[in-house]
């Protein structure tokens, strides 16, 4: 019940927001395990809002790489695993990445923190967790994009343990 208001928390403020971005629906593969083992596998169901607000301006005004942007999102599993996250985005253009071609790939790395509890899943060690993420995402006409990402969540040692989990995810993603 606790996890229900929290959520239902944390989209009356984002929706509040008045503020450009993106609304970001993902469907992925939770606990990859690139060495061929199947531990926990589960289906992980993503949905972040990304404010396109900058938050702090790093670098040269003429490059936007350097925007830092803040995002809020939950993230649940098929073993009942909640994990309710903030935290910030930096967005880039990939460059002509096919000559003759317009520019339409964007890369997209993020960093962000939050609450985590395992449900039937697997136990990551600490109930606050970091999740750090690498995405590329293509441009569609609607300038709705299309993405794929890597994430790995750990506690980065806080906890007693520290498996961490890794998080292929398509998503798609809407602007508002």
């Amino acid at each position: 019940m606790r996890n229900l208001f929290v959520i239902l928390f944390l989209l009356f403020i984002s929706f509040n927001i008045k503020a450009d971005g993106y609304d970001v629906f993902g469907l992925g593969y939770y606990d990859v395990k690139f060495d061929g083992s199947d531990e926990n596998p589960a289906v992980d169901y993503r949905y972040e809002r990304r404010f396109d607000n900058s938050l702090l301006d790093i670098g040269p005004e003429e490059d936007n790489f350097f925007y830092l942007k803040p995002f809020l999102g939950a993230e649940f599993t098929s073993d009942s695993a909640v994990y309710l996250l903030g935290g910030f985005y930096l967005e880039d253009n990939l460059g002509d990445l096919f000559i003759g071609k317009e520019n339409k790939y964007i890369f997209t790395p993020s960093f962000g923190f939050g609450y985590y509890d395992k449900g039937h899943g697997k136990n990551l060690g600490n109930s606050v967790e970091f999740r750090t993420t690498l995405e590329v995402s293509y441009e569609l006409e609607s300038k709705n994009r299309i993405g794929i990402s890597i994430s790995h969540i750990s506690n980065a040692e806080i906890g007693k343990k520290n498996p961490g989990v890794e998080v292929v995810t398509l998503s798609y993603q809407i602007p508002f």
